[in-house]
């Protein structure tokens, strides 16, 4: 038995029709599972929602307590019978709530991963391979050129700009949900305690995450007033807002952007990034193969990102693999974009 027994692509995209269920689904649907918060894994519209309790709440927060018909929460780890599918939920290490999903029939396991990382994380669980017969896994860094660097070191090398140059704003561009706390968890463990300043637009899930305990210090959002006092001090933005009017108030910023696609010289010149910061919150090329291979899956198929290559480099591993084309996944630049259009919650 194939996953594709079970499994098939629709409009609306992946579709379990022993559990009749969809996993991300693109449209609204009579019941999804949701692997993570992200919108272009997060929709509303549903009829029904299973997900973890965070995922949940992150949807409420972003798009209205009545996103869904009806919602149901799976702890991680916990089993559900749909149908003929046991399926579970199990940490990602992407955000705060993500999830893989399991699906067990009579015949065969597969982990769907939505999106992971395996770099350890101070503001979500780790990452939890999932042993299975088919992984369906994500490819954003799908390439051997993507070889991410220890993310405290990146964060190093902003604390080292700020010790350089005492005088001009840091301006870190990072997405809304997951890559701005995690930068603030991340200078804090490196001894950062100076408050941390915040563009209106990731006040609410900011405060979600410290509402779940994890510990981010003192946090400030900016205020119009603020900004030409803030030589300095280190200020957490959308990506967009570092081209934005709102950057031009403050004292001879520096332009910093925390992305895997920090990697790419060329994307850090397109956004006239001063500096660039190597943190992404998904799996470098290294953790796409360690991570086939940790499941022990006879069967790959990859989704969004670049599938050619890590298909081709499992089929010389022995593993049957081919792309999965779901499309519309993997734009969290425009989800970062979606965020500013929204209005930033701050004074002109």
């Amino acid at each position: 038995m194939r996953a594709a027994d079970f499994l098939s692509l629709t409009p609306a995209g992946l579709y379990c029709a022993a559990g009749d269920f969809f996993i991300d689904p693109l449209r609204p649907v009579a019941r999804a599972l949701i692997t993570h918060g992200h919108s272009d894994h997060a929709r509303a519209g549903h009829g029904h929602v299973l997900a973890t309790r965070e995922t949940l709440a992150i949807m409420a927060l972003r798009y209205g307590a009545a996103f869904a018909q009806s919602t149901q929460t799976i702890a991680y780890g916990e089993r559900l019978r749909l149908g003929a599918i046991d399926v579970s939920f199990h940490p990602a290490g992407h955000v705060l709530g993500s999830a893989q999903i399991r699906l067990e029939s009579a015949q065969r396991i597969v982990a769907v991963s939505g999106d992971y990382k395996r770099e350890a994380d101070p503001t979500c669980l780790p990452f939890e391979p999932i042993a299975c017969d088919t992984f369906i896994t994500e490819a954003t860094f799908g390439l051997p050129v993507f070889s991410h660097s220890r993310s405290m070191d990146e964060i190093g090398k902003l604390l080292a700009s700020r010790n350089l140059f005492p005088e001009r704003a840091h301006l870190v561009g990072a997405y809304a949900l997951g890559k701005a706390q995690r930068v603030i968890a991340l200078l804090r463990k490196a001894g950062y305690q100076r408050p941390i300043y915040l563009h209106g637009a990731m006040e609410k899930l900011t405060g979600f995450y410290v509402s779940e305990g994890i510990d981010l210090g003192e946090i400030r959002k900016v205020t119009a007033a603020d900004r030409p006092r803030l030589g300095g001090e280190i200020v957490i933005c959308p990506p967009s807002a570092l081209q934005d009017l709102w950057s031009r108030k403050f004292p001879d910023p520096v332009a910093c952007f925390a992305s895997g696609w920090m990697k790419v010289r060329a994307r850090a010149r397109q956004r006239a990034v001063d500096l660039p910061l190597v943190i992404s919150d998904h799996a470098d090329w290294a953790g796409l193969c360690a991570t086939v291979r940790d499941t022990g899956c006879s069967q790959l198929l990859v989704t969004h990102g670049e599938a050619d290559a890590l298909v081709h480099w499992a089929k010389t591993q022995g593993i049957d693999a081919e792309p999965l084309h779901l499309m519309g996944y993997g734009d969290e630049e425009i989800e970062a974009e979606a965020m500013t259009a929204a209005g930033s919650g701050e004074e002109a």
